[in-house]
């Protein structure tokens, strides 16, 4: 199933008979897995690579899977998807905040770990589908969906690959209430159940790297009970 096609899978785990595990199942699946077992040298190796996705375990010696995030999203804009044993709101929240896409609990069910793992790569190359949608405007904002690139007021602003697919999708709906169920439908696959704050805090992370103000935000605003807009002349 491997090819020069097959999409490239860079599994951060420590545990290597759970991580030959995942990686079997991958391969039968069609992907590339490649294994890394500890957290400094996935650094290194993110890098150098560049895979088409990190599947991050959060306990690792050396460096743990926080560290590993927050010093990789300084270069590494593909998708993320964090795993750990400890059932805890406050990693999942701290992971999000860090840059991670998704977020698993150990343990993980193979289809539920394949099933985030499409949901993730659709996300990424829906935005090329239509050529002529590839760049979107206002004012001094500039996405472009094909290089998946944020620029505004000339200097290109650095955010996630779960940064990009949220503003583009509020973008692509500006003027138009957004909600938190909507959103996390079509970007994560999953249904909201009324205690995810994953959208929350990837719209905070947003508002502070377009220059918004967080406490009364003007480009991004939250309309109390309904969700967020996106407001086309404040850029």
């Amino acid at each position: 199933m491997e090819g020069i096609s097959a999409k490239h899978i860079m599994l951060v785990e420590d545990d290597m008979s759970l991580a030959q595990w995942f990686s079997d199942y991958l391969i039968e699946q069609g992907y590339f897995v490649t294994i890394v077992n500890r957290g400094d040298l996935a650094i290194e190796l993110i890098e150098e690579d560049i895979p088409d996705m990190v599947l991050l375990d959060i306990m690792l010696p050396v460096k743990d899977g926080f560290d590993v995030c927050k010093a990789v999203r300084a270069f590494y804009h593909g998708p993320i998807l964090m795993m750990t044993a400890r059932d805890q709101e406050t990693d999942e929240v701290l992971g999000l905040e860090l840059g991670a896409d998704d977020y698993l609990t150990k343990p993980v069910k193979p289809r539920v770990l394949l099933s985030r793992i499409k949901a993730l790569f659709r996300r990424v190359n829906t935005d090329t589908a239509l050529d002529s949608h590839n760049i979107i405007t206002f004012g001094k904002l500039t996405i472009d969906k094909k290089s998946r690139s944020t620029t505004l007021n000339g200097e290109v602003v650095a955010v996630s690959s779960n940064e990009f697919d949220v503003l583009c999708y509020l973008a692509d709906k500006a003027g138009q209430i957004v909600s938190r169920e909507e959103l996390i439908q079509s970007l994560r696959g999953i249904e909201y159940d009324g205690f995810d704050r994953s959208i929350d805090i990837l719209v905070s992370r947003l508002r502070k790297k377009l220059g918004d103000d967080s406490s009364s935000p003007f480009r991004i605003k939250t309309i109390w009970s309904k969700g967020y807009l996106f407001v086309q002349d404040a850029w």
